[in-house]
């Protein structure tokens, strides 16, 4: 059978190489054609756009971006029609993917969303076209259920997340390796972002950190696609703090603590029980207007806390983003064991109420079965 994915982000390159995967597992004959980035490509079938070109993030920034958005619009709905998938499968990335879900709904094809948009938290008008256009919806969060039960959406599917997946692949898989350059230092993970302009807000207060703590090695999580060229004029004076590209997983699996950027990376930190500090600073206009939309609809914004409906970890954002308190909790995360042991219990119900590995084959399963229906 024929497999149209679309990722547009780094976490949606994860998820769906892994759901390729699963999906070769019960399709062995399976084609793939997608929009997606490395992880992807190393499964195999033909790419059609890297997420390099496509991580655009923030309304300011989309607007500046609207040419490129359109012209990348227009190319998938053609692609699309030519390629003739038996299912579409659309990773998160909803401004994007639920504008090809209508175009794709009105040409008869089959689709699926794998990961759902944070309707709960924003936009919860787009369910009105998600019930229309979407054949399934393949949620990761358990806090969903209730959310689209309530809301009468019974092609709603809880699958479970799959970061349980990838870091239970990588533990299986990988060979201790630890990136410590000494035993006697504490290794420091940075993760500021995948994207460059949250890379260029919340890495200058990160850095500082290091500055203050030279007995600490600090490295960052960096991405292959920004380079060196990127990363080198941040760190050139700073000899405790290296970079290294594409190897997440293992920089969390050595590391002692960790500063995070909101987002994918609070969980898989949670998941290595590595305390953390998260972080987050949007553009002012962006800030804005998220705050008229979101309003007072959650209290939280990184994941671990979500999943806990609890404060597990400390949330810098926006004006609290500064580098005086980011030192101020990141040596509570670092030196108060008493507090670091309350952050690790709270990961312990994190990963309760998550359950078990098995989302990527779960839905892959959903996809096929729905195939098979039609």
């Amino acid at each position: 059978m024929r497999y149209y994915i679309i990722a547009g982000e780094a976490s949606g390159d994860l998820h769906g190489s892994n759901l390729m995967r699963a999906i070769l597992r019960q399709d062995p004959q399976a084609e793939f054609r997608f929009w997606g980035g490395d992880a992807m490509s190393a499964v195999g079938g033909k790419p059609v756009r890297h997420i390099r070109d496509l991580a655009i993030m923030g309304f300011v920034e989309v607007v500046k971006n609207l040419g490129t958005v359109t012209q990348n619009i227009n190319l998938c709905k053609q692609d699309i029609l030519r390629f003739q998938p038996d299912a579409i499968v659309y990773i998160d990335y909803p401004g994007f993917n639920l504008r090809i879900a209508r175009f794709a709904h009105a040409h008869g094809f089959l689709n699926v969303h794998y990961i759902s948009p944070q309707l709960w938290a924003w936009k919860k008008g787009r369910i009105k076209s998600m019930r229309r256009d979407l054949d399934c919806l393949c949620y990761i969060l358990p806090f969903e259920q209730d959310f689209y039960a309530r809301n009468n959406f019974p092609k709603a599917v809880y699958v479970g997340h799959p970061l349980l997946d990838a870091v239970a692949q990588f533990k299986e898989q990988s060979a201790a390796d630890p990136l410590q350059s000494s035993p006697s230092r504490r290794l420091i993970a940075l993760l500021p972002g995948s994207r460059k302009q949250e890379l260029k807000r919340s890495l200058p207060p990160m850095l500082h950190v290091a500055r203050t703590h030279p007995e600490c090695d600090f490295v960052i999580g960096g991405m292959t696609l920004l380079g060196d060229n990127f990363y080198s004029p941040f760190i050139s004076d700073l000899p405790n703090v290296r970079v290294v590209y594409d190897q997440t997983y293992r920089l969390l699996s050595s590391a002692y603590a960790a500063l995070v950027c909101s987002g994918t990376a609070t969980l898989e930190t949670a998941l290595f029980n590595v305390p953390q500090v998260v972080c987050y600073r949007a553009n002012a206009a962006s800030a804005s207007i998220a705050r008229v939309l979101i309003g007072n609809r959650i209290k939280y914004i990184s994941l671990p806390n979500l999943i806990a409906d609890a404060p597990v970890v400390v949330e810098l954002i926006q004006q609290d983003f500064t580098a005086e308190r980011l030192e101020q909790e990141f040596r509570r995360i670092v030196d108060d064991s008493s507090y670091r042991q309350s952050v690790l219990d709270g990961y312990a119900r994190v990963h309760n109420l998550l359950g078990n590995a098995g989302a990527s084959d779960r839905t892959a399963a959903e996809i096929i079965k729905r195939i098979r229906r039609k």
